[in-house]
C-alpha cells in the first residue's frame, strides 16, 4: 500500500514539474525612456505633420506685407468671405490644424474686441457686425469633420495702439485680448507668439511669462509657439527648412524670444538638450505672407523640397495660404495644394517593405517578445517598435526582396523613431546591396532620405552607428518619388 501511494506522489510531482517547465516566460518589458519626453499635446502636434497658416487682415487690401497701423478700417471689406471654403480646402489638403492671424502688426483685430475700435466693428463688412474669428471657428467645427483644429496668432507688436511703448498699459491690453480669444471661441490647439518688431518700434517689454501662464490657465491642452517655446520652437528661418541634424531637444535656458543670435541653434536643436521643444517650419505658399494679386504660388517641386526638409527632418510644416481680398483662398493656390496632396499620397501610399522580409541584428525578449521587426510594418508609429537586445555592439535592420530576380525600385528611404520614449538615434548609415548610400545623423519622428537616383536592388540595410540608449525604430519605408528630378 505504501508503495502505491509513493507511486501516486511521484506521478503527481512529475506532472506538476511539466506544468512548471511549460509555463511561458514573463513578457519582456519595454526599455526605459530617454529623457526628456514630449507631452501628450506635443506628441499629437508632431503627428499632424502639415498645418496651415492664414494671414488675413488690412494688408490683404493694401497690397502690403507690414501695415503701418494707420490704415482706415473701412478698407476691410471681404464681400465674399467664406471660411467654410477655407476649411474645405484645408481638409482636402490633409491639414489638421489652421492658425489664423487674429491680429497682425498693424493692430487691426479680426474680432470685435471690447478693448479697441480698430477692428471689424469699424469696417463696412457685415455692416460692422461681423466676426471673422467666430466664422472661422464655426467653419472648423462644422466643416472640419472633427479632424481639424483651430489656432491663433496675436501679434505682440502693435503699430496702431497708443498703449504700445507703455509696458504696464500695453501688457494689460494684450492680456485682455488674449483672454477674449481663449475664452469666447472654444478649444484652441496652438497659440503663436513672436518677438518680431521693426527697428522703428517704440521700446517695449513683453510680459511673456504672464502671457504664457494665462494661456495655460485658460487652455490646458494648447501648445504655445515662440522662438523659445515653451511647447513648440521656431526653426530659425522662414524658408521651411530644418537642419540636416534636427533634434526635438534643446536647452531652453539658452533661448529668448526675439534673440537672432541663436538661429543656428534653433535650426538643429541640441542632442544634450534638457527640454523637449520640437521645431515648426513656417513658410508661405507664395512669396509674401499676405495675398498679393501679382504673386503666384510656389511650384510643386519647391513645396515638395520644403516637405522633405521639414516633415522629413523631424519637424512640422506650417504652410501659409493667404485668403484674397474677396475673402476666399485663390483658385491657383487651391490647385497647387491639390497637386501637393496628390504628390504626397502618390509617393508614400506604397511601401515596398511590406512585400519584403525583414531581419534584425537582435530583438529584445527574443522571438515573440513583442519587440520584433514586424512592428516596423504596422500603422502605429509611436508605441510599437523594433528594439534590439541590450549590450550588443551593432544594431541593424535589413530588408530583402523575396524574389531576388525582381528586385525593388525606390529613391526615398523613410525611418521613424517611437518618440514617446525619447529621441535616440545620433548617427545611422544606409547600405543598398552592400554599398553605402546614406551617411545620416538624426531620425526623430520621421526622417526622409531622398536619394540622388532611383535604385534597383535586392537588399537594404540600416545600421544605427550611435544612439542615446537603445536605438528603437517604429517604422521603415522604401518609396518611389516620381516627381524627384535631381
Amino acid at each position: 500500500m505504501a508503495k502505491f501511494w509513493y507511486l501516486v506522489c511521484m506521478i503527481t510531482f512529475l506532472e506538476l514539474s511539466k506544468l512548471a517547465i511549460s509555463r511561458p516566460e514573463q513578457v519582456p518589458t519595454p526599455p526605459l525612456p530617454v529623457l526628456p519626453l514630449p507631452t501628450f499635446s506635443q506628441l499629437k502636434w508632431q503627428q499632424r505633420e502639415l498645418i496651415m497658416f492664414l494671414h488675413f487682415g488690412v494688408n490683404t487690401f493694401t497690397d502690403s506685407e507690414r501695415g503701418t497701423g494707420k490704415e482706415n478700417p473701412s478698407i476691410f471689406n471681404p464681400v465674399g468671405l467664406d471660411t467654410k471654403q477655407w476649411v474645405t480646402v484645408a481638409a482636402e489638403a490633409g491639414i489638421s490644424l489652421m492658425i489664423l492671424t487674429a491680429k497682425h502688426h498693424d493692430g487691426f483685430c479680426l474680432w470685435p474686441s471690447k478693448y479697441t475700435d480698430h477692428s471689424v466693428i469699424s469696417s463696412p463688412w457685415r455692416n460692422g457686425h461681423g466676426d471673422v474669428v467666430q466664422e472661422f471657428i464655426d467653419a472648423v467645427k462644422t466643416h472640419g469633420g472633427g479632424g481639424i483644429d483651430a489656432g491663433f496668432y496675436l501679434s505682440p507688436w502693435d503699430r496702431h495702439d497708443k498703449r504700445y511703448g507703455h509696458d504696464l498699459q500695453y501688457n494689460e491690453y494684450y492680456l485682455a485680448q488674449l483672454q477674449e480669444l481663449l475664452t469666447k471661441y472654444g478649444s484652441v490647439k496652438e497659440i503663436w507668439f513672436d518677438g518680431f518688431k521693426g527697428n522703428e518700434a517704440r521700446n517695449m517689454s513683453y510680459y511673456f511669462s504672464d502671457w504664457f501662464a494665462m494661456v495655460r490657465e485658460l487652455q490646458s491642452s494648447i501648445n504655445i509657439f515662440s522662438d523659445a517655446g515653451p511647447d513648440v520652437r521656431w526653426v530659425g528661418n522662414e524658408k521651411g527648412s530644418a537642419g540636416n541634424s534636427s533634434w526635438s531637444t534643446i536647452n531652453s535656458t539658452l533661448l529668448s524670444i526675439g534673440n537672432l543670435s541663436v538661429l543656428d541653434y534653433l535650426n538643429t536643436g541640441d542632442p544634450k538638450g534638457t527640454n523637449w521643444l520640437p521645431a515648426e517650419c513656417d513658410v508661405s505658399i507664395r512669396e509674401g505672407w499676405f495675398w498679393h494679386k501679382s504673386q503666384s504660388p510656389k511650384m510643386l517641386s519647391q513645396l515638395l523640397d520644403i516637405y522633405y526638409k521639414s516633415v522629413g527632418r523631424n519637424c512640422v510644416m506650417l504652410l501659409n495660404v493667404p485668403p484674397n481680398s474677396t475673402g476666399l483662398i485663390s483658385e491657383s493656390d487651391i490647385h497647387r495644394l491639390k497637386e501637393f496632396r496628390t504628390a504626397i499620397d502618390t509617393i508614400f501610399s506604397t511601401n515596398l517593405v511590406e512585400k519584403c522580409t525583414v531581419k534584425v541584428s537582435s530583438q529584445r525578449g527574443g522571438k515573440g517578445g513583442g519587440f520584433g521587426p514586424e512592428n516596423v510594418l504596422d500603422n502605429d508609429h509611436v508605441w510599437t517598435y523594433w528594439s534590439p537586445k541590450e549590450n550588443k555592439n551593432e544594431h541593424w535592420i535589413e530588408i530583402k526582396v523575396p524574389n531576388a530576380e525582381e528586385g525593388m525600385k525606390f529613391n526615398v528611404v523613410r525611418i521613424q523613431e517611437p518618440i514617446g520614449l525619447g529621441q535616440r538615434i545620433i548617427k545611422h548609415e544606409i547600405y543598398v546591396d552592400g554599398k553605402k548610400v546614406v551617411q545620416g545623423t538624426t531620425v526623430g519622428y520621421k526622417r526622409l532620405h531622398r536619394l540622388e537616383k532611383v535604385l534597383h536592388c535586392r537588399a537594404v540595410r540600416i545600421i544605427v552607428k550611435e544612439s542615446k540608449g537603445l536605438p528603437l525604430i517604429s517604422s521603415i519605408g522604401l518609396h518611389l518619388d516620381p516627381y524627384w528630378k535631381p
